[in-house]
């Protein structure tokens, strides 16, 4: 490069008088000659100084530019045709140049902490042509640095924990800071630990940052939680140094190093009255212990054992429970005691050597006398009883007493929630059941009511038991069909043939099971039945060929019984239908088979059909021809042609009483006459009577149409 680098501000560089050309390889002539032995004389090359950064100090607070340095090349003869420019990061903006004397300057305060170092390109031109004089060369801008930034930690509180009763020295967290400061130069970043607030419990590390334990027998009964404040300082803890603070939260852990201990140890009363609780709970002791966690948990035993009383522990509230295994009675003994005996079931092994990890205590129970209820001798009862026995038979005897000494009589009764249907009643002196109705075991098999037994003395003193009665068989059921058969018989049926397997079910439930026997009446022509020995039977055909026109549906009795006592039997029907099966057997089709209409007709069946066809053919002609009469022309064709029907009254004109005046329209068709019409002063004498045509009186046509109807139909 054929720039030479100026020293920084205050610096001052001393440069030779005369500059020779500079080439990248030779940065000038050093001063002073020499002489050669052939008498020549040489003159030393001056060189200029090799550079390739300046050094820049940050957080400048000047309101000056801060002065960088100064560029200069041997091309500038210092008579203002040479021109610096300068190129690279920040050049322009952050750096300034002097284009005529090379001078750097930083227009803005610079942060190491955001860049450390900036890169440029210084060039050398002709300041008339713009030619480079020199080749571009690269130079840095380094940014040294001063301790603007305190340490910082990484959370403003740590959370800790050691174990209660640790030797000192033991280690709890490592906690360390971070400072910006360059840690390369001088002692902005190197930090110093130390705490401000937790001694004399905990000590710290001051190169490292790591908390210990500094104080014995630390425990967590007495204090817990620790708030321990640590400081990091740079400068390497020396005045003037910046710092940060964090706040650590220790907490110490449990161990188990505190044994139970009962608050009385003398004597625990307990009383309980003697009806409380059989086999249950009857009261709770506890011991305190301070530990936490399984550390806590403990166990209780009753020492050398106890017929009566046992103990056990509840694990979730750690408290023994005194339970009674026999019963107890208040005229026999009133007062037990016993020794209890508590200890941890987790031991540390550090805490065991001279120091007892269980206790004892002293428990006295009392029996307090109450007035007890009713105690039944049994509970529950169950009895058994026949179906189908008579109201008022016997069931079973329920007794209950009284417990206490005073042993006062007990009354009985049914619940008759129990018992809806009011089947049972219940003597309410000796406790006898006996029935109300007659049972049925098809319809409850059993029954189950409660009996009540009260003090008479005190009848708020009760007691239930529940009563189970079984109702007993009794063959009163005839067994029949398990199912509806679907039979048919094939119209080309082999005799011995089978057409259906039938089975019986019966509500009874006999002793030694069912065993039920089939027949059918030995004469029927058309089956037979075979008994299989295994509650079911086969019916056969004792014929060949069956035919639908002679019979499409067979009803066969079954009589079914069965082998207990007394014996009970049916009468089921098996309906069997004839039908048209294939070469196989399978059925085909079983609807009556339809009959060919010539087939059975008689020569009178025949004759009478001819004629009803005949008669209706005959109505239907005289009916078409009357109809065809009705059609013809008026009898008045012209005026000329006049026929009239004459009718004599002999008689004068009504005058203005004759209100029936002929009508012209009867006159010229007297078909429409009126018969009916006549006057109401005088009787017509009819010379030529009209005489109406009298309908058929046998009805003919009717009669033939419901035969035909029936015959076809039937």
């Amino acid at each position: 490069m054929t720039v030479v680098l100026l020293t920084l501000a205050l610096c001052v560089v001393p440069w030779p008088s005369t500059a020779l050309p500079f080439t990248p390889g030779n940065m000038g002539n050093l001063f002073g000659t020499a002489e050669e032995g052939d008498g020549r004389i040489l003159h030393r090359s001056k060189r200029g100084w090799m550079w390739n950064q300046f050094f820049l100090l940050e957080e400048y607070t000047g309101n000056d530019h801060q002065y960088v340095g100064k560029l200069h090349s041997n091309m500038d003869k210092d008579d203002g045709n040479v021109k610096y420019v300068l190129t690279g990061d920040g050049a322009g903006t952050l750096f300034l140049i002097d284009e005529k004397s090379g001078d750097i300057h930083a227009t803005k305060r610079l942060d190491r902490e955001e860049k450390a170092m900036y890169t440029l390109h210084a060039k050398v031109l002709d300041r008339r042509t713009n030619a480079e004089l020199e080749p571009d060369t690269e130079f840095n801008i380094k940014i040294h640095d001063i301790n603007d930034n305190a340490p910082k930690f990484a959370k403003e509180i740590y959370f800790a924990s050691v174990p209660e009763m640790s030797e000192v020295g033991t280690s709890v967290v490592t906690i360390t800071a971070t400072d910006a400061d360059d840690q390369t130069y001088g002692n902005s970043a190197k930090l110093v630990y130390s705490i401000l607030q937790g001694q004399p419990y905990f000590a710290v590390d001051s190169e490292n940052g790591t908390i210990k334990t500094a104080l014995p027998g630390m425990d967590r009964e007495v204090k817990e939680n620790y708030q321990v404040v640590i400081q990091a300082k740079d400068m390497a803890g020396q005045m003037g140094g910046l710092s940060g603070t964090t706040t650590v939260s220790i907490t110490l852990l449990d161990v188990n190093d505190t044994p139970p201990r009962f608050a009385n140890r003398e004597r625990v009363f307990l009383s309980f009255s003697q009806v409380d609780l059989f086999n249950g709970a009857i009261g709770r002791i506890k011991a305190d212990d301070s530990d936490l966690g399984r550390h806590a948990e403990m166990e209780y035993s009753i020492v050398s054992g106890h017929d009566i009383f046992n103990i056990v522990t509840d694990q979730a509230t750690q408290e023994g429970v005194i339970i009674i295994e026999k019963a107890l009675d208040y005229e026999s003994k009133k007062d037990f005691e016993f020794r209890v005996e508590v200890k941890n079931t987790y031991l540390d092994a550090r805490f065991i050597n001279g120091r007892q990890f269980h206790d004892f205590a002293t428990v006295r129970v009392t029996v307090e006398d109450v007035d007890e209820p009713p105690v039944f001798t049994r509970n529950p009862y169950i009895f058994e009883v026949h179906e189908d026995t008579a109201a008022g038979s016997f069931v079973g005897v329920v007794s209950a007493r009284d417990p206490d000494a005073d042993n006062n009589p007990v009354k009985y009764s049914i619940d008759r929630h129990t018992d809806l249907e009011r089947l049972f009643n219940i003597d309410s002196v000796n406790g006898t059941i006996t029935t109300l109705k007659a049972l049925d075991r098809e319809m409850s098999r059993w029954h189950n009511i409660s009996v009540v037994a009260t003090e008479m003395n005190n009848p708020r003193q009760t007691t239930r038991v529940p009563v189970a009665i079984k109702v007993l068989d009794v063959n009163d059921n005839a067994p029949e069909f398990a199912m509806s058969y679907d039979t048919f018989v094939c119209e080309n049926v082999k005799a011995g043939q089978l057409i259906q397997t039938i089975s019986a079910v019966d509500t009874d439930e006999p002793l030694v099971g069912h065993k039920f026997a089939f027949s059918i009446n030995p004469t029927n022509p058309n089956f037979t039945i075979e008994d299989r020995d295994d509650n079911t039977a086969n019916i056969l055909t004792r014929r060949d060929g069956f035919s639908r026109r002679e019979m499409s549906l067979y009803f066969l009795p079954v009589v079914i019984s069965d082998n207990d006592y007394p014996i009970q039997s049916s009468t089921s029907t098996l309906i069997v239908r004839v039908c048209a099966c294939d070469s196989r057997g399978n059925m085909q089709s079983c609807n009556p088979e339809v009959l060919p209409f010539s087939d059975g007709l008689t020569t009178g069946a025949l004759v009478a059909i001819l004629l009803c066809v005949i008669i209706l053919l005959m109505i239907v002609v005289l009916f078409a021809a009357l109809r065809r009469q009705r059609k013809k022309e008026p009898l008045i064709i012209s005026k000329e042609d006049v026929r009239d029907n004459v009718v004599s009254y002999n008689d004068e004109g009504g005058g203005e009483e004759d209100t029936q005046a002929f009508d012209i329209g009867t006159l010229r068709n007297p078909e429409v006459m009126d018969a009916n019409k006549l006057r109401r002063d005088i009787i017509p004498e009819m010379l030529f009577p009209f005489r109406r045509t009298s309908p058929i009186k046998d009805n003919t046509d009717s009669y033939c149409f419901i035969f035909i109807f029936l015959y076809l139909f039937s």
